[in-house]
């Protein structure tokens, strides 16, 4: 799309409490600039868990080794050119520092929403679960979350819908409709 391709992609990590509208609001975003003709490979944490640990324990060791491997498959992608979307709770901040050590055009985005409002949506039943003693090690539930110490950009998915948020992250991160790495 005009671009080198030798040059670097970026990737965005979207962070937030589960069933806090981090994969819709990628999904929106990917959407979005597609539109523009720009491409972006959305990496969503549900739907990469299956291959990345197929017998996931949710332990604090498998979540070391999830997004360790996460971050290794989003650098590769942005090393050979690719734009990455990456929608994955990442509930410890070194989760998140290793990325950003890997990922030297990585934006965060802090998708924050209150815990109450993640727990009634929960679509998957998952607080449901962790709340009855099901799954352990579940952010917001038994295990923290820790908000970012410096995100790029905040959406609060509880008060900002998902258009008027990718709206504004446009115009906040503006290397995304350039398709450049900033």
């Amino acid at each position: 799309m005009g671009r080198d391709e030798t040059s670097p992609g970026w990737a965005v990590w979207f962070t937030g409490l589960p069933a806090a509208g981090k994969t819709t609001l990628a999904r929106t975003l990917q959407r979005r600039l597609a539109r523009e003709g720009i491409c972006a490979v959305l990496l969503d944490s549900d739907e990469l868990r299956p291959i990345l640990t197929p017998q996931p324990t949710f332990t604090p060791g498998e979540r070391e080794d999830f997004y360790r491997r996460l971050t290794q498959l989003a650098a590769t992608l942005v090393e050979q050119g690719v734009h990455v979307l990456i929608a994955a709770t990442g509930n410890r901040q070194h989760y998140r520092d290793f990325a950003a050590r890997l990922l030297p055009h990585l934006a965060l985005v802090w998708v924050r929403c209150a815990p109450e409002t993640c727990r009634r949506r929960d679509p998957k039943g998952l607080y449901r679960r962790a709340l009855a003693g099901e799954i352990r090690n579940f952010p917001g539930v038994d295990a923290a979350y820790e908000p970012p110490a410096e995100p790029v950009a905040v959406v609060d998915t509880d008060r900002e819908g998902p258009d008027q948020a990718v709206e504004r992250l446009l115009v906040t991160l503006p290397f995304l409709r350039s398709g450049d790495s900033g």
